[in-house]
């Protein structure tokens, strides 16, 4: 197995599929990363035997041939490695040296048989979506998720596919998230569950990307492929809960306020707040807005008021300022609604510019109970 390969390529794509990859295995194999050399070509395949990712480079290449390499201990020595070419050769002790015009490093493979293979995605259905859209309902949603083993499926983010159009929906149980796309739609109605770890590699690498994303899926796999790029990855197994009947219909108080000021404002009186409860009190009456905190323990407490638009009946509500700050963080928009019915029900917050046509999100934060 000989071949020459860009330094700074072999570590982009290293780089990439190390993001799957556990700090501790049970399986000394997973900590490898497969190599596949074809002429002109190597295919490098890393997996947490969840999920299995894959890309292809181009190197100078004429021979074939597979092994398994450390994958820690190449990716130490490639980050020091400034732009050159590498030369790969396999020596007959079973082990890999790599010359660069510094020197040579000798290292230990594996048998590239012990490997573990990739799921196949068969009897699949299939939808194409553009990958900065894609990337963009993932970084809308994965915040939202769990993190509740024992609720597995709140665990990830819920893909709902139909002729209407894309839905993406993420909850904890304190809060949730739901972004459409009315203007993508699949050829057929679907549902699965993806985990999160799988949606954090896909969302770094599809970020600002134009590139086309072909998604096939089965009851148990999903497959995501792009350009030189394949990601294999098994569903969580549950049912999704009816996220539709957690969402109040009647909110007849609208509150419309400026994003960033709101967001500034809760992050800076919520580090008056009870330390636990992350509580902040929201006051509203008329066109103004007054945002408190207090922790009793310490005597610490902090009030600011802000100008807003608002219809509705004066209102008191409380929330937990973490899972405010995660949402309004997560907007792009200038100003934001947030509708409210009662001091009990959750709150339901939408961006009021910024989306693009089609798009579509919702969030939804549950209050906390307020101590008068």
């Amino acid at each position: 197995m000989n071949f020459i390969v860009s330094s700074t390529q072999l570590l982009r794509q290293l780089q990439t599929l190390s993001g799957v990859l556990n700090s501790s295995n049970t399986l000394p194999i997973l900590d490898h990363i497969l190599f596949e050399l074809y002429p002109g070509q190597l295919r490098l395949t890393a997996t947490d035997l969840e999920t299995t990712i894959s890309a292809s480079i181009q190197v100078e290449a004429t021979q074939e041939g597979k092994i398994a390499i450390p994958a820690r201990l190449l990716l130490d020595t490639l980050k020091t490695f400034p732009e050159q070419p590498l030369t790969f050769s396999q020596a007959d002790n079973n082990t890999l040296e790599i010359s660069s015009d510094q020197g040579k490093y000798a290292l230990a493979f594996a048998n590239a048989d012990e490997f573990p293979q990739a799921a196949d995605v068969t009897d699949a259905s299939s939808v194409n979506i553009q990958g900065d859209t894609l990337a963009t309902a993932i970084t809308n949603t994965i915040f939202a998720s769990g993190n509740d083993d024992l609720r597995p499926v709140m665990s990830g983010v819920f893909f709902q596919l139909s002729s209407s159009g894309l839905t993406f929906v993420a909850t904890d149980a304190h809060k949730l998230v739901k972004y459409e796309r009315s203007d993508l739609v699949a050829p057929e109605t679907a549902e699965f569950i993806m985990p999160k770890k799988p949606l954090n590699l896909l969302k770094s690498v599809l970020l600002g990307s134009e590139v086309e994303v072909k998604i096939d899926y089965n009851s148990s796999n999903v497959k995501f492929s792009f350009e030189n790029t394949v990601l294999i990855c098994r569903l969580i197994d549950g049912k999704y809960p009816n996220y539709e009947a957690v969402i109040p219909k009647e909110n007849p108080n609208v509150m419309t306020i400026n994003r960033v000021q709101f967001l500034n404002t809760v992050k800076r009186v919520s580090i008056f707040s009870n330390k636990t409860t992350h509580q902040i009190r929201l006051r509203i009456a008329g066109a103004e807005l007054h945002i408190s905190a207090e922790d009793i323990d310490y005597s610490n407490k902090a009030e600011e008021r802000l100008a807003c638009s608002y219809q509705g009946d004066d209102m008191q509500i409380g929330f937990n300022a973490r899972f405010l700050t995660e949402m309004l963080s997560n907007l792009n928009s200038e100003e934001i609604q947030l509708e409210l019915s009662l001091p009990n029900r959750a709150g339901i917050i939408t961006p009021v510019d910024g989306s693009e046509e089609g798009e579509h999100v919702t969030m939804l934060v549950m209050p906390v109970m307020l101590n008068n």
